[in-house]
């Protein structure tokens, strides 16, 4: 029986692309500085996590550097039993649901024309939005208009007003320019598609990723949403979770004051001291709190990041 020929060695890989000493040394200090800004970033985050899960007195000790240390619940036990914190959680998620249905609406249906080069005018419209981005009315004129509008202490002042970022615009209108080619309108526009057909049949479908990337913006705008929850909100039931956590946090300072204001008897030194140990252990517990939920979304979406910024950026 004739031996079968030997199969030929898969040839070798050609070694590795020598670098020059200028590239080398470019690629050690690159790397050198990524991962200094990498610790820089990362570990505040892990300082906070850690402080939240450990024994007050080790935070205030300053013992707390990485790892939790004698790990306790009693801040989140302390932030918790707060009602108000709860109501405040379901007016953020109300916020952030359906304004952000209402802001993702509003771009795609400003974004689209914008980004038709058929459509007459959109450079003056689009040098309005943007001049809003420099010149803007200001606080008092918007806070007079929004209450001749009958907006104040409503739920609908935290939603209405606020339709689009223009920049959320610019970056949706780019990246329409760059994905839907205009020869796909005209080709729709001959089959008898109207703009509404082509926009919810040929835009929106392509358009997953800005959708997935803006969705997020505006999420994370809505869910720190506090400077105009304190400015146009009194009612205790509407205010969003940015508020009850600032209350929580004034409330511990301000119950230490008076304490240190009225006679101080040994019961009530060992009290406030406890006091202060908890609100150390507080301020990283309500940091996580309202951190976190952001933070499990965001991986959801980061694969969408690079398309749907960088396209929709570059020319913007």
């Amino acid at each position: 029986m004739k031996a079968l020929p030997r199969r030929p060695r898969a040839a070798r890989r050609p070694s590795g692309i020598r670098h020059a000493r200028e590239d080398r040394l470019f690629y050690l200090i690159n790397g050198t500085l990524m991962t200094l800004l990498f610790i820089i970033v990362v570990y505040p985050l892990i300082y906070i996590v850690s402080s939240s899960f450990s024994d007050a007195n080790e935070v205030l000790a300053g013992r707390v550097w990485l790892l939790p240390r004698k790990p306790s619940l009693e801040g989140y036990q302390a932030v918790f039993e707060f009602r108000q914190l709860w109501v405040g959680y379901g007016n953020t998620a109300f916020y952030t649901v359906f304004g952000t249905v209402y802001n993702l609406l509003m771009t795609m249906l400003v974004a689209y024309p914008l980004s038709r080069r058929d459509f007459v005018g959109r450079s003056l419209l689009m040098f309005l939005f943007a001049f809003t981005m420099f010149f803007q009315g200001g606080l008092i004129p918007t806070y007079l208009l929004i209450r001749s509008l009958g907006l104040l202490d409503t739920r609908a002042v935290m939603i209405v007003p606020w339709a689009i970022v223009v920049i959320n615009v610019i970056i949706t209108r780019t990246f329409l320019e760059a994905n839907v080619p205009n020869e796909l309108y005209e080709a729709a526009w001959v089959d008898g598609a109207s703009n509404t057909r082509m926009l919810w049949a040929i835009v929106v479908p392509v358009s997953g990723p800005i959708i997935a990337v803006i969705t997020l913006f505006y999420a994370v705008m809505h869910w720190n949403q506090f400077f105009n929850a304190l400015i146009y909100l009194r009612d205790e039931k509407l205010v969003p979770l940015q508020i009850v956590l600032r209350e929580i946090l004034i409330m511990n300072s301000s119950a230490a004051i008076d304490d240190l204001m009225a006679d101080i008897t040994e019961e009530q030194l060992l009290q406030m001291t406890k006091r202060e140990y908890l609100q150390a252990l507080i301020q990283f517990a309500l940091i996580v709190v309202a951190t976190v939920p952001v933070l499990v979304a965001y991986p959801f979406v980061q694969k969408y990041f690079v398309r749907g910024v960088m396209i929709g950026a570059i020319k913007g």
